[in-house]
């Protein structure tokens, strides 16, 4: 056992590497990155040699994840709360498959969408799935749900969630470590058809998952991170869900709570707990970080007089993260807030890194689209949706992962020529490549610009599928060779950008122009990289 200081994404990885897990799989999305990456760095990880590459998306992160644990062995998968919507057919599928070695599920959800384009709180889609969920408050707590939730995964032969939020996944404190266990031997499923999902076989397991419900039940109502306080004062009551059972301590210090709290962290809800507090309680307050998901549960079978607040009713704003602030406020108490920032201070968006290779290809782009007219580029997900901005305003659309691929698709179909997609080498093959494909199917007249800049920058630069293969692939999925043009993104080459741009937007089918340049960031620590190894070997 030792003392580690540690991010709550970090403390994650470390409970799961401790708890004898055998490979994580993920694809890098903030607030989630840091999972995996901690694994990958880690010296015991690096010793026992434990999977840790990134995936080409969630989905098949998820599969993946499911295939080890199919063999016995321990798994975690991990993403961000919208990669669980690519995940969602496998994850769903999973929970009546069950599992076999233990499989996490690790979601790090965004509140105030920092960094994303939804507030999506997946504790829905883990109650969707009927499966057990924990919500840690601390990093502590991350930590020993990881740990625990290996065995009570394989004890109940079923995935775990286990969910957070921006704050503890990217806040740090210190956690105390416990005994490393060893991996799972290699054990195939004892029921050879456990995980086949034909339908004679699918409701059979169906059924298997609804009779562990009460089970779940049992493990949340008796559970550790499931503590009712009691208290004198019981004209509130306060359930305090995850990091919310935080920002409360915040507001009373060494949980000297005046009002009955009931912190939850593992689901389903522990009725007793639940029921008890509602009961004795004239109101109760619900903190959650995300959606009203157990306030909405309680409205619905025990608030006959509207005694439960939250989300629902105004108490806690309905967007946005919570804090100390908001709930204090919640709470009656006296809140001070600081100075009113000036008007002279201007909003300074994020910007494109200068020397960035996607602000040449933007340039470039503005300037052929200067004949054709606006409105007709579709985009995606990554560092270059930043040229939806000023100066560049080049781009009129951002959804999802490869989304800009089909919208263009869809907008040519609908007869906007030329219809343009921009899309990222790592996002492309993250689910750009079957769009590229119904393009091709249909010989479609767009577009695609794969903006190559051989990472998955917007994350911190992690390896990307697509480096040294995006011809091929594209080729490989239809496309004319003639029609597939690599470019060199800088100034000195603007005006053969604008020209092949413009033949591409001409011609009636599919095409896609590749401007590649490495980024600028990765580029900047490569090289710093390589000054240190010489003077490693000078020495």
């Amino acid at each position: 056992m030792e003392k580690l200081l540690l991010l709550g994404a970090e403390a994650i990885a470390q409970g799961a590497i401790d708890g004898g897990m055998s490979g994580v799989y993920a694809y890098p999305g903030t607030p989630s990155t840091e999972i995996t990456e901690y694994v990958q760095h880690n010296k015991i990880a690096l010793e026992r040699k434990l999977h840790s590459q990134w995936s080409a998306n969630e989905k098949t992160a998820m599969e993946a994840g499911l295939g080890m644990s199919y063999a016995g062995k321990r798994a975690m998968v991990c993403m961000k709360h919208v990669g669980l919507n690519v995940a969602a057919d496998a994850f769903i599928n999973s929970a009546i498959t069950g599992v076999n070695g233990g499989l996490i599920v690790a979601v790090a959800d965004d509140p105030s969408m920092h960094s994303s384009q939804n507030e999506q709180d997946s504790r829905f889609f883990g109650k969707f799935a009927m499966i057990p969920i924990f919500e840690p408050a601390s990093q502590q707590e991350a930590y020993d749900m990881t740990y625990e939730a290996f065995e009570l995964s394989e004890k109940l032969k079923i995935p775990i969630m286990m969910r957070i939020t921006t704050r503890l996944a990217h806040s740090r404190a210190g956690i105390e470590t416990r005994p490393l266990k060893q991996e799972n031997k290699l054990k195939y499923p004892e029921d050879p058809v456990q995980f086949v999902l034909l339908p004679s076989n699918a409701r059979k397991r169906y059924k298997g998952l609804l009779g562990l419900q009460s089970l779940m039940e049992q493990e949340a109502d008796r559970s550790s991170f499931n503590t009712y306080y009691p208290a004198r004062n019981k004209s509130l009551g306060i359930i305090a869900c995850g990091i919310a059972f935080n920002y409360l301590m915040e507001n009373y210090p060494e949980r000297k709570f005046p009002h009955p709290v009931l912190q939850l962290g593992q689901y389903p809800l522990p009725f007793s707990k639940v029921e008890k507090i509602v009961n004795e309680c004239e109101q109760v307050l619900v903190l959650e970080d995300g959606y009203p998901l157990v306030e909405e549960m309680l409205k619905g079978y025990l608030d006959k007089n509207s005694k439960i607040k939250g989300r629902l009713d105004g108490t806690i704003p309905r967007d946005g993260e919570l804090n100390p602030d908001i709930v204090a406020k919640a709470l009656g108490k006296e809140v001070k807030f600081g100075m009113k920032v000036p008007d002279i201070v201007a909003n300074r968006p994020p910007e494109l890194c200068a020397g960035c290779s996607h602000r040449d290809i933007y340039n470039a782009l503005n300037e052929t689209m200067k004949e054709f007219g606006k409105q007709k580029v579709f985009s995606d997900i990554g560092c270059y949706t930043l040229g939806a901005l000023p100066p560049w305003n080049s781009i009129n659309s951002c959804v999802d992962m490869g989304a800009s691929i089909t919208m263009a698709k869809g907008a040519a179909d609908a007869g906007v020529h030329p219809a343009i997609a921009v899309i990222g080498d790592s996002t492309f093959t993250h689910s750009g490549m079957t769009a590229l494909l119904d393009c091709v199917y249909e010989n479609t007249p767009v577009t695609v610009i794969i903006s190559d800049n051989g990472t998955t920058g917007m994350t911190g630069g992690q390896a990307s599928h697509a480096t040294g293969r995006l011809e091929e692939i594209c080729i490989g999925l239809g496309v004319k060779p003639e029609h597939v043009r690599v470019l060199t993104p800088l100034p000195k080459y603007h005006d053969e950008m604008v020209n092949v741009l413009r033949e591409e937007m001409l011609y009636e089918g599919v095409s896609v122009v590749i401007p590649r340049r490495e980024c600028i960031q990765t580029l900047a620590r490569s090289k710093k990289d390589v000054k240190v190894k010489v003077e490693e070997v000078v020495k």
